[in-house]
């Protein structure tokens, strides 16, 4: 057995400690978003743990550890003089300020909901069998939901529509578009105020989302869109002017075969845009905290999605833009470009 090197266990071990306290930190943090502690400390501005219970009726024992625990994180400010706590512009913008890209709580959400089910991951990873997408605790479907929204609203028209060539100009003059697995429907929504002389289509094989999709469109008052449970390889319609796939390819068990239906779906002159998440084509290049991320979600949630369907591809959400244009190739598509990229996502541009 190898000698034990003291030094790289010390710095381990702490490391350990931080990812530990990290989270218990994401724990926090979403019991003080659905608590709505935060919304409160943000309105009333600094104020003891008495002033912070008369506010929210919450009780000032639980205040106390909830506010220590998230002072130590550092996702609240204190005043040890005045005894007073606070939230920086900062630490509001992520905690409690919902539909900025910086809010965090949806993420935070999403990675709570893994643990409620915590149980079923491990029997799946040890089985090696796959769990379909609806097997998951609705905490996980909202906070996937809430943590893509900002994403989109913050680029999808300002930057991924406009560095695509053509769509735009379409999109405006009126188009038919498909939003493939478009979950609570965000992005499908989003196009349709944007571009009214439009058509868009939403398609799910998650019903409870499509019902959460078609509330959330009833209530912006939209006439240009609907929504139908289907399956990515077999939606109804064609004619498409344009079609999109956010954030999902890589969970579908035949994704060969859901770019090949939209291959045949479009139009000659349509396009399709792929939104993935960032990654490199080698794991070698993904060994960063939004890897280990991305790599953990995919261990859970993305790559079981794929293997409890048919084919059962499995490309995890790392795979990289090599192996996404090896899967749009095979489906008939000739052109694959990255059009735009952020921090998290990738945008390739597909077309005949």
């Amino acid at each position: 057995m190898a000698e034990l090197d003291e030094k790289k266990l010390e710095a381990l071990a702490g490391k350990v400690v931080v990812d530990v306290a990290g989270a218990m930190g994401v724990l926090m943090a979403y019991i003080g978003d659905q608590a709505g502690v935060y919304r409160a400390l943000d309105e009333i501005g600094p104020a003891t743990v008495a002033q912070l219970a008369h506010k929210t009726g919450l009780n000032p024992k639980y205040l106390h550890e909830w506010l220590g625990s998230n002072a130590a994180a550092g996702y609240v400010a204190y005043d040890a003089e005045t005894e007073c706590f606070s939230l920086t512009p900062e630490q509001a913008h992520i905690f409690t300020r919902e539909g900025q890209p910086a809010c965090m709580q949806g993420f935070f959400q999403a990675v709570v909901s893994q643990f409620e089910t915590h149980e079923k991951a491990v029997e799946t990873f040890r089985s090696g069998r796959g769990r379909p997408w609806g097997e998951h605790a609705a905490g996980c479907f909202c906070g996937t939901d809430r943590f893509f929204r900002p994403g989109y609203m913050a680029n999808l028209l300002e930057k991924w529509i406009p560095s695509l060539n053509g769509v735009e100009a379409k999109l405006k003059e009126g188009a038919k578009v498909a939003d493939i697995a478009c979950g609570h429907g965000s992005s499908t929504i989003l196009l349709a105020q944007a571009f009214p002389n439009s058509r868009v289509i939403g398609f799910d094989f998650h019903e409870p989302s499509i019902q959460t999709a078609r509330r959330k469109a009833a209530e912006a008052g939209l006439s240009n869109i609907e929504f139908h449970v289907a399956e990515a390889k077999d939606f109804p319609g064609d004619g498409y002017d344009f079609a999109c796939i956010f954030d999902a390819l890589h969970d579908m068990g035949d994704p060969v075969g859901a770019a090949r239906h939209i291959r045949e779906t479009l139009k000659p002159d349509g396009t399709f845009m792929l939104v993935e998440p960032l990654a490199g084509d080698h794991m070698k290049e993904n060994l960063n905290p939004l890897g280990q991320i991305f790599y953990g979600f995919s261990t859970i949630v993305c790559t079981p999605a794929s293997l409890a369907q048919e084919v059962g591809r499995g490309l995890g959400a790392q795979a990289g833009q090599k192996k996404l244009t090896d899967v749009l190739n095979d489906a008939g598509f000739t052109k694959v470009r990255r059009a735009s990229v952020t921090p998290t996502n990738m945008v390739l541009e597909v077309s005949l």
